[in-house]
C-alpha cells in the first residue's frame, strides 16, 4: 500500500499574521493525467492473447468494464462466467493488478510540466476513485509519484469522488487548502460537480464531448491535460517560487 504523501513534509512559513498557504491544483488521474482507456485495451489483448480468446472478447471486455466503473470483483467474475475460464475471480483481479499498472503512461512532457508548476510555488495532487493497490502502482510507475506533493485513492481515503471530503483531504495532504484552488479532470459529475462542491475552480478535459445544460458549467476546459496544464501556467501563482 502507498502512503499518504503531503502531509508532514511542507511546513509553514515563519513569521507573523495571517498564513497564505500555496495554491493547489488536484488532477484527476485516470484519462487526465494517463490514458486509462489505452492502458486498458492493451491488457486487455493481453490476457485474451494468452487465452486463445479470440479478438471478439477484446471488445467485450473493454465494454464490460465500463470506463472502470464497474466494481472489480463483478468485473472479473463476469469475464470468468462468459469465457468459462477456471481461476476465481479473485485470481483474475490478482493477475490484473500485477499487469494492468505496467500499461499506463504519463508523457514525459506533462510530468515536466508538473514539474514547473511546482517549481513556481503551486502545490500538486492528485485524486482518484479506486483500489489502493492499482491506482498506487500506476502512480509509481508512471513517475507521477515523484512529481505530486500529495494524493488521495478512495480506497485508503474512505471518501469517493464527487463527496467534497476527498477534495479536502487532498489538499491537507499536499501542504494546502482549498482557498482558490483548482481541480482538472474528465468525470462532469465526480470531478467538476464534486470540487464545484468543495468550493474549487474547475478545468474540464473534455475529449472531444459537449457539456450537459443540466450540469453547473465548469470554470474553463480543454481538449487535452497539456491545454490545461497550459491554462494552469496562464493564471499563475500568487506565491514565490518554493
Amino acid at each position: 500500500m502507498h502512503a499518504p504523501r503531503g502531509q508532514t513534509d511542507h511546513p509553514q512559513t515563519a513569521g507573523t499574521g495571517p498564513k497564505h498557504k500555496p495554491p493547489l491544483v488536484l488532477f484527476d488521474l485516470d484519462n487526465t493525467l494517463v490514458d486509462r482507456t489505452a492502458g486498458l485495451r492493451q491488457w486487455t489483448e493481453e490476457f485474451t492473447r494468452e487465452r486463445g480468446l479470440g479478438t471478439a472478447a477484446v471488445e467485450w471486455i473493454v465494454e464490460t468494464d465500463d470506463n472502470g466503473l464497474k466494481p472489480r470483483d463483478h468485473f472479473f467474475a463476469e469475464i470468468r462466467d462468459r469465457f468459462a475460464i477456471g481461476d476465481s475471480a479473485e485470481d483474475l483481479h490478482h493477475a490484473y493488478q500485477q499487469r494492468y499498472p505496467l500499461f499506463l503512461r504519463c508523457p514525459q512532457n506533462v510530468l515536466d510540466q508538473i514539474a514547473q508548476l511546482r517549481e513556481s510555488g503551486w502545490r500538486v495532487g492528485v485524486v482518484t476513485n479506486g483500489l489502493t493497490l492499482t491506482q498506487g502502482a500506476v502512480l509509481e510507475h508512471t513517475g507521477l509519484a515523484r512529481h505530486l506533493d500529495g494524493w488521495c485513492i478512495s480506497e485508503e481515503a474512505g471518501v469517493r469522488k464527487p463527496d467534497p471530503g476527498i477534495f479536502a483531504l487532498a489538499a491537507e495532504r499536499c501542504g494546502s487548502d482549498l482557498t482558490s484552488g483548482w481541480v482538472c479532470g474528465d468525470s462532469p459529475e465526480a470531478d467538476v460537480v464534486g470540487a464545484q462542491l468543495a468550493g474549487l475552480n474547475t478545468i474540464w478535459i473534455r475529449h472531444g464531448r459537449t457539456w450537459s445544460d443540466a450540469l453547473p458549467a465548469p470554470d474553463r476546459t480543454a481538449d487535452n491535460i497539456s491545454e490545461a496544464l497550459q491554462a494552469l501556467r496562464q493564471i499563475g501563482s500568487p506565491v514565490s517560487p518554493r
